[in-house]
């Protein structure tokens, strides 16, 4: 197959995150098979064009630019692919408006009230709009997203679900064998890792790690991931309000082997994302024998054994969070299982398989003409 993917960054780009990751190991997967890919992205600076492993990439206009550009690049270069892979971050690229190559919707999440958490009015009405107008065109199409739950979400807003496929993310590279090598911190020891933006959660970590420091007054947060400075200023202000200030550590983004090194020292990781397309981080802890407290939200519902490998939170509150937390942490059997099973947990999602499943549904968008 030719396939052409549509997203709005690249791998390389300054700001790509869990998506990119994925999206690339599957495109990669696919050049592996002899199947030959192509990803229309926007341009942030530097190369217009180059190949990685195989995928040519395109580079043109920017992150937003890149959505009208799209329809232009569409129209005279549509009929040398078999099928589009259109990935929606927000909002897709309405691309069956405006060709008849076969084309899969690949959406991480729905979006829903992560508008209003990201911008204010009137740009949060536009993206629901834009939103509902976007379910209505791809409707009948082929739909490719992470997690059950996200599937349930697309059914209840119309989506036929013989249509939806839910793809799980292993995690990047695969799983080593990390259980001689979880060696914790003397303390208490917690973990936000995710950009720092305020949709995935990382106040009500805040909070509810006030509420875990009155309990253990040893007790450490530490925070991986990169945000914008003025954001990352307003938390350490809010930090300093609970007086908290000397058990927080902002680390910014890190390399994987520190990322790792740091999930492995650390006791629990702590995710409030309003919703996530999956919760890589929390099996990448899992690898490692760390669990996680989370949010019952779609996509960290998914990723989470609840009470096998970590618990998924009935009642998203600070204080719930607070109190799971402390509970695990002091009950070491509990705790030592969740290892354990999370090892284990992590050890059945494999590349080979979700590739498999992702190119079966390349396959059948073209047989079906969609």
């Amino acid at each position: 197959m030719n396939i052409l993917i549509l997203n709005w960054r690249d791998l390389t780009h300054p700001k790509s995150g869990g998506a990119e990751l994925v999206t690339m190991e599957h495109a990669n997967g696919w050049v592996r098979r002899g199947h030959s890919v192509t990803l229309l992205t926007g341009w942030y600076g530097g190369k217009k064009e180059e190949t990685i492993n195989g995928v040519h990439i395109v580079r043109r206009a920017g992150s937003l630019k890149i959505y009208p550009y799209a329809v232009l690049y569409v129209l005279l270069n549509g009929r040398k692919f078999d099928v589009i892979v259109d990935e929606a971050h927000g909002f897709p690229y309405f691309s069956p408006l405006f060709t008849r190559t076969p084309v899969i919707l690949f959406i991480h999440e729905i979006a829903g009230e992560i508008w209003d958490y990201m911008f204010s009015f009137p740009k949060n009405l536009l993206g629901k709009v834009l939103e509902a107008l976007y379910f209505r065109i791809y409707r009948n199409h082929l739909v490719w997203t992470d997690a059950p739950s996200t599937v349930k979400e697309l059914v209840e807003r119309g989506f036929v679900e013989k249509n939806c496929f839910a793809i799980p993310c292993p995690i990047i590279g695969g799983v080593s064998d990390w259980e001689e090598k979880s060696k914790k911190e003397s303390h208490p020891t917690y973990l936000f890792v995710s950009r720092v933006v305020r949709m995935k959660g990382i106040e009500e970590v805040i909070k509810a790690f006030s509420f875990i420091a009155r309990n253990q007054k040893d007790a450490q947060l530490w925070i991986i991931g990169g945000g914008e400075e003025e954001y990352i200023a307003e938390l350490k202000h809010m930090i300093e309000e609970y007086g908290i200030g000397k058990h927080v550590t902002f680390f910014g983004q890190v390399s994987e082997e520190e990322k790792y090194n740091r999930m492995r020292r650390a006791h629990l990781l702590l995710h409030a994302s309003v919703k996530e397309g999956w919760g890589l981080v929390v099996l990448e802890a899992a690898s490692v024998g760390t669990p996680s407290v989370v949010y019952n939200v779609p996509g960290l519902c998914d990723v989470v054994q609840h009470g096998k490998t970590g618990i998924v939170i009935m009642d998203n509150s600070p204080q719930d969070m607070a109190t799971e937390v402390v509970g695990l942490y002091g009950d070491h059997k509990r705790y030592s299982q969740f290892q354990k099973n999370g090892i284990q947990w992590a050890k059945t999602f494999l590349w080979k398989d979700v590739i498999d499943r992702s190119e079966q549904v390349l396959q059948q968008a073209c047989e079906k003409n969609i």
